[in-house]
């Protein structure tokens, strides 16, 4: 008697990396929406220092080039046109201590709660994934609003050097008195520009946390902004001194 047997086809194994030679799917785990909806931010995170390094490098050379101007200037005597004989022209700046000294406090304490503020986002981003599962809550966390604090600080430092040049001339000196004064001026604008970069960033990361931004990208944002605003205040700190002893 003739019998029927099923026939099962089997498909041909074969062995690699991928165990039976089934391919995942496509996507997950990089740095788009895939993944478990949560983007891979530690790997833009990294790119993001570095591009910061970058340029807080070519920020520092600008710096480095005007103390070796200033000091190279400092010692070089002029030709006086009326006389014909060289004359040193380096006026000692009568510099407005007490303001200087104020700004130089408000700076350090914003750069004090600015690090508080990146450690208060770092700890968010840190606990979004464990928010994200059904039924698990870790409370409801309402930190001190040190970002914005900081741009408070920020800007009454900007209004603090503004009133410091301000007494500045009302004292005699200004851009063109001397060549010391013109560096008092150039050094101290520079680094407020830089520190008003900064603190539009700020300004930035603060509206994306009003908007209710993923807590990934503001994570970004406010710790290479954290790390670019402790480097401005320890290179005030430096012209600061650094204007104390030329003057």
């Amino acid at each position: 008697m003739a019998t029927l047997s099923p026939t099962i086809a089997i498909k041909d194994v074969r062995p690699g990396r991928g165990g039976a030679g089934v391919r995942p799917p496509a996507g997950g785990g990089g740095d788009g929406p895939e993944g478990g909806g949560f983007s891979d931010y530690g790997a833009r995170l990294r790119r993001a220092r570095l591009g910061l390094i970058v340029g807080l490098t070519s920020v520092l050379m600008i710096f480095v080039g005007f103390t070796s101007a200033l000091i190279f200037r400092q010692g070089v005597p002029t030709l006086d046109e009326r006389t014909g004989q060289y004359i040193h022209d380096w006026l000692q700046v009568n510099l407005p201590i007490p303001l200087l000294l104020v700004n130089t406090f408000i700076l350090l304490v914003s750069s004090v709660t600015m690090e508080l503020a990146r450690r208060q986002v770092t700890r968010q981003a840190a606990l979004a994934p464990v928010r994200s599962i059904p039924g698990v809550s870790v409370g409801d966390e309402r930190g001190f609003p040190w970002l914005y604090v900081t741009v408070v600080l920020g800007l009454g430092f900007l209004a603090g050097q503004w009133m410091a040049w301000r007494e500045l001339a009302d004292r005699g000196f200004s851009v063109a008195t001397s060549p010391s004064s013109s560096f008092v001026y150039l050094l101290t604008g520079t680094h407020a520009v830089h520190l008003a970069g900064g603190l539009v960033a700020l300004i930035y990361s603060s509206a994306a946390a009003l908007l209710h931004k993923p807590v990934e990208a503001r994570r970004i944002a406010v710790d290479v902004t954290g790390w670019y605003w402790h480097v401005m205040a320890f290179l005030w700190i430096y012209l600061f001194a650094l204007l104390w002893f030329t003057r």
